[in-house]
This record gives structure tokens, sequence and C-alpha cells, in this order.
């Protein structure tokens, strides 16, 4: 709330019950003007178009039976679909696009086509946005601005393996064969990450595609031989801007919830790494205790900590490694966990028990996946298994060692 001490606690020009209304009024106002009026005028139509589409899913029957529970198990549902044919798939996809889209366990080429169509759902309603008079200019030009990162999502070749469209947005794209992947690396990023900050044509390499590319890119340089995927995943709520939702773990909760349910619908048992930058070393910190055995590396880069004291209070059997660029801002955040806010130790102090990599060539805090960075080149061997041949920080004997 805005405090206005000159004019004091006491002050009868506060007190007094008209000018509260109107200062109440006038903070309405306000709010109004920033949003362009998008809460009170907004005409999105269905706020949570997923769970509709969940709930006809649940009421339906396919071929004269029940279909199973969309948030059922990966493995119960890989087998629901194991026993369909092609065209049967495809006519779910069909009249479900956004359920069989996000459906952790089915088969990930039917979950891109799915996405393909709820995006283009998605992308109509936009459209049609931009021409509604009921909206200020400002919320049709958002809604121009959405419109163009969906057609962009659309294009030829991109593999959206999740999508939903409610709120902000969510997404998770997959670059390489990931059924065919020996190795899975997965991106998991910051604040501030939603449908319009997907991804972006400047400083593409800050937004959740641009550092899965840059990686993909990295990883096929470091080791040709090895079929390797990456996955951005945006597909969490993450805090908008830097206020107290950064400071919690109650949204890194829910995305460790997600997290988990992703590595465990992979269609691969082989091995999985964890690549978490900023708030997305949250989730990752608090998803650790409970992934599967094949996560064996979690990287934390430009980390407010990881909800934990040390690396012990991870309770992950994975390899846990970190880096900070000497000049990111993040290393002034206050490492400590207090009433619930703050997110505990830093996984760069040598006390966390961290392997603590070089971020050699990295600028600033969002400049760990740049291309020709020492930071990208540790991130792409780890995610390729050579992790004997990483750069630590000299202040790091233990870092290539056997032990966790």
């Amino acid at each position: 709330m805005t405090s206005f001490p000159a004019l004091g606690p006491s002050s009868s020009f506060l007190q007094s019950s008209p000018w509260r209304a109107a200062l109440a009024l006038a903070v309405v106002f306000v709010m109004l003007a920033t949003t362009g009026w998008t809460a009170v005028r907004g005409t999105k139509g269905d706020a949570n178009p997923l769970a509709t589409a969940k709930t006809a899913w649940q009421h339906a029957t396919f071929h004269g039976r029940p279909l199973p529970d969309a948030n059922g198990s990966p493995a119960a549902l890989r087998a629901f679909f194991a026993t369909l044919g092609r065209a049967e798939k495809r006519q779910l996809a069909d009249r479900y696009p956004l359920v069989v889209g996000n459906m952790n366990g089915a088969p990930v080429k039917l979950r891109y086509r799915a996405n393909r169509m709820a995006i283009d759902d998605a992308r109509r309603i936009e459209e049609q946005r931009t021409g509604d008079h009921r909206l200020t200019p400002v919320g049709r030009q958002e809604a121009g601005r959405l419109m163009h990162r969906l057609e962009s999502m659309m294009s030829s070749g991109r593999q959206i393996l999740a999508f939903d469209p409610a709120g902000g947005g969510r997404a998770a794209e997959v670059f390489g064969n990931l059924p065919a992947a020996q190795r899975v690396s997965v991106v998991v990023p910051g604040v501030d990450t939603n449908l319009s900050t997907f991804e972006r044509t400047a400083r593409a390499n800050t937004a959740p595609v641009g550092m899965a590319q840059s990686l993909y890119g990295a990883e096929r340089e470091a080791r040709p031989g090895t079929r390797t995927a990456v996955i951005a995943w945006a597909d969490y709520t993450s805090p908008a801007g830097m206020g107290v939702e950064a400071a919690t773990g109650q949204l890194a909760e829910a995305g460790a919830v997600r997290l988990r349910a992703l590595v465990d619908s992979l269609p691969s048992s082989d091995a999985v790494s964890l690549f978490c930058h900023s708030y997305g070393s949250v989730v990752c910190g608090v998803a650790a205790r409970d992934l599967p055995s094949n996560v064996e590396d979690i990287a934390v880069a430009g980390s407010p900590g990881m909800r934990a004291g040390s690396r012990a209070g991870l309770n992950t059997h994975a390899r846990v490694w970190a880096m900070r660029d000497s000049d990111d801002w993040i290393q002034d955040v206050p490492y400590l966990e207090v009433g619930g806010l703050g997110h505990g130790a830093d996984p760069v102090d040598p006390s966390f028990g961290s392997r603590i990599l070089s971020a050699d060539g990295a600028v600033g805090h969002a400049g760990y996946f740049a291309p020709g960075t020492g930071s990208l080149r540790n991130f792409a061997l780890l995610g390729v298994g050579a992790t004997g041949t990483v750069a630590c920080a000299s202040a790091d004997p233990h870092c290539r060692s056997d032990l966790l």
C-alpha cells in the first residue's frame, strides 16, 4: 500500500471518509489506466479453455467407452493410446486438441499436432480482439502482439509440446527428436515467463525458446554423435516481476509438480539434465527430492536460492552444479529464508556443496545461454554427459570429482 509520511499517521485529510473514498477511486483509475481496462472490459471469453476442454473430455465416450482420466499417470495414458490406431488417435486430437496437446503420456508427435490446432484456435481469438472496439487501443495492441507470437509458434517445423492460453499462458517446445533422444535437457526459465515472452526477436537467447535453441546447437557441436533433445519448458506459472511472488516459494511449489510430471512423461528413460535459470532454480530445488533416477544433473545459473540450506538439503541423487557471472545483480539478494520469504543459501557458496562451474563470457543476469560463452559450453557438456571436461570455477577443487 502506498504511504504518505509527510501527512502524518493521524492526518484528518486521510481520515475523512469522502477523501478515503476518493483516494480509493483514484487508485482504481490508475490501475485501469495502466492495464488498458482489460480487467473490466476484457473480452477473452472462456478464462480457462483447457479446464473446459478437460471437463468435456471427462464426460465423453469413445467407441462406447469412457475416456481415461486426462490427469492420469503418464503410464496409464501411454497404455491407452497404445490401444488406438493412427486414425483414432488423430480423431481424439482433432476433437480435443487442448487436452491431447497437454496430456503427459500421449504420443509426442500427436501432441505437436494437437497443439498446432489449439494455437490456431487461440490465434483466431486474438485476431478478433484486434478489431474489438470494446477494448482500449492498448488492449487491441496487446492482442495483436499475442496474435503474432501465436503465428510464430505455428511456423513449419516447430514442435510445441504443451500449450495453455489461460492467463498469461504457458508453453513448452522441443528441439531435436524427443522420442529418439539418448539424452534430454530441460531449460527451466525464471520470472516474467508467459506466451508473450516465450521467444524474443532482439536478445533472443534471453527468452526460453532462444535459450533452448542455443543449448541444442551447443550440444550438437560438443558431441555430434549423441542424439540429444532440448525442451524450452515454460509450462509453469512464473512470478510477474520481482515482487512478493518472486520472493516466496508458492509458485515454485506448483511449478515443481508440473516439472516432475514432465520428466515422468518423457518417452525415453535415458539421461535427463535440468538447466534452471533465476527463479527457475527455485522450481528445480523444490522438485529435486522427487525427481526420477534418470535425472542425472541439475545445473543452476543466476540463482536466488533453491529453497535449501545445502546440497544435502535438496535430498537428490543428481549432481548439482551452479554458476554465477561476476556482474549478475542476483548476487546482491539476501540468501536466506525467513517466514517464507527468501529462497535459502547461495548455491555458489562453497559451503552449499554444489560443483561450481565457470561462467566465463556470460554478461549480466540473462547472459548464460549466449552463443560463444563458456557458460553455454559448460551447460552443453553436461547435457551430452561429458561432465569430466567442464570448465570449473578456480575455487572449486571438487567440481569434476566423482563425489556427489
